[in-house]
């Protein structure tokens, strides 16, 4: 897996990833003890809502950041982007009232809408061969894992020596060492397509990805994953506190479980993926999310709740990692941004659903419940996916996009894939739009 760190400008992207993800980590803790500190017992309601502002920039900016992404040069947007971020870091530690709280997050996640797409649909430019790109898939999902067990480790290490508020100077270095990466290398120039309005430009993206049979079950992946990852994100420290009545210590070690099997995970999927199609490692890692999930509603102690939590991070990981390798496969390089910006969007569109269900049906109707509710929700992202995908799906471009103009591109019969498969390798050659 690490063979790929011997290009130099991935080396650098990944490691401003790392430093940017343990940065993020460090404002995470600190905006909860702001939080905490303006408004009492009220801080999981501001919480919540941060989160959920944080979730509808995702999804409603994503799209529309990226219809203007394509005309600058990429090197340029991630770095102002970064920048962004850091100057409201910067603002974090000086907020008094909740509504700033709202308003800086709002813009932090609307400049991560933005950069998290791009920096994504980068990787494949740098990293053409699949083999290497699915290393660099699983070395980025490694690092998300990573930094969920580092980053509470470090701000309690230095919460001894500092208060809260300096936190987010961590988190401001941390955007500004991932600028000066980006800067320090040369990255691939984005392919121009032809000249689009606005609208096309935001919807297209969506466009696409909603006509692609196997982006449509990649969707429907993501709704398992949401509802198996929001009932761990969100009722962990309620299982663990106030049914199993254990302390912090305890919660910080079962979404540790979480971490390490989707760590696990990381490292054999390269190799797992050599012999096994995406879409049946895809859906057995749903599988396993949907079961773990009702076994959830059975869980008679804590020491069988870290098992549970390791094989449901294991299948979390299996589930969407591979989800990089079908975005590439579904678009040419200049439609890459905008497919990536797409599933950015949809797939958090997901994460806005399953949070509130797993928090307040979690309140309402108690954990055993919420566990089989969450677990009938990745039921059904499961069959979804039976559905919406089908397993004679290619493993090349070649896709059907019905809802776009009969001359797009995109548009193929089952009859001609062959001889597509060959006009694509002249694309890439030559660069341009196929002419059917």
């Amino acid at each position: 897996m690490l063979s790929v760190l011997k290009n130099r400008t991935y080396r650098h992207l990944f490691t401003a990833q790392v430093i940017a993800l343990v940065g993020t980590g460090l404002m995470t803790v600190a905006l909860g003890l702001l939080a905490y500190e303006l408004a009492g017992a009220d801080a999981g309601a501001v919480l919540g809502s941060a989160l959920a502002i944080k979730m509808l920039a995702y999804v409603g900016v994503a799209p529309v950041a990226q219809a203007f992404a394509d005309q600058f040069p990429r090197r340029s947007l991630l770095v102002a982007l970064d920048l962004v971020r850091a100057v409201v870091a910067i603002c974090l530690p000086f907020v008094t009232e909740v509504w700033q709280i709202y308003l800086l997050i709002f813009v932090l996640q609307a400049a991560s809408a933005g950069f998290t797409p791009t920096f994504q649909a980068t990787i494949p430019d740098i990293l053409p061969d699949e083999e290497d790109y699915t290393k660099a898939l699983s070395l980025s999902r490694l690092a998300y894992d990573l930094e969920s067990l580092i980053s509470p480790m470090l701000a309690a290490a230095l919460l001894t020596v500092i208060s809260f508020h300096n936190l987010f100077a961590g988190t401001v270095l941390g955007f500004l060492v991932s600028a000066a990466l980006v800067v320090s290398v040369r990255l691939p120039t984005t392919i121009p397509g032809p000249r689009r309005g606005i609208w096309d430009r935001t919807t297209r993206g969506t466009r696409i990805y909603l006509a692609t049979p196997r982006l449509r079950g990649l969707l429907a992946i993501s709704l398992a994953v949401s509802a198996a990852g929001a009932m761990v994100i969100v009722n962990t420290v309620v299982l663990v506190k106030a049914r199993f009545g254990l302390g912090e210590v305890e919660v910080a070690s079962a979404l540790a479980a979480f971490g390490g099997g989707s760590m696990v995970a990381a490292f054999v999927l390269p190799s797992l993926l050599e012999k096994v199609a995406d879409r049946t490692a895809m859906l057995t890692g749903a599988t396993v999310l949907v079961v773990g999930t009702g076994i959830g509603a059975l869980l008679p102690s804590y020491a069988l709740l870290l098992p549970l939590w390791l094989i449901i991070g294991f299948g979390y990981s299996v589930a969407q990692t591979p989800s990089g390798r079908l975005l590439r496969r579904s678009a040419h390089a200049e439609d890459r941004p905008a497919i990536f910006a797409a599933h950015f969007a949809l797939s958090h569109a997901c994460w806005l659903i399953c949070y509130p269900l797993a928090g307040r049906f979690g309140a309402v109707m108690g954990l055993p419940s919420t566990f089989i509710v969450m677990s009938l929700v990745g039921l059904a992202g499961v069959a979804l996916t039976l559905w919406l995908w089908p397993a004679s799906d290619p493993s090349d471009v070649a896709h059907d996009h019905p809802s776009l103009p009969p001359d797009h591109p995109h548009l193929r019969t089952h009859a001609d894939q062959g001889r597509h498969h060959h006009q694509l390798i002249l694309d890439d050659l030559h660069r341009i739009w196929p002419k059917g």
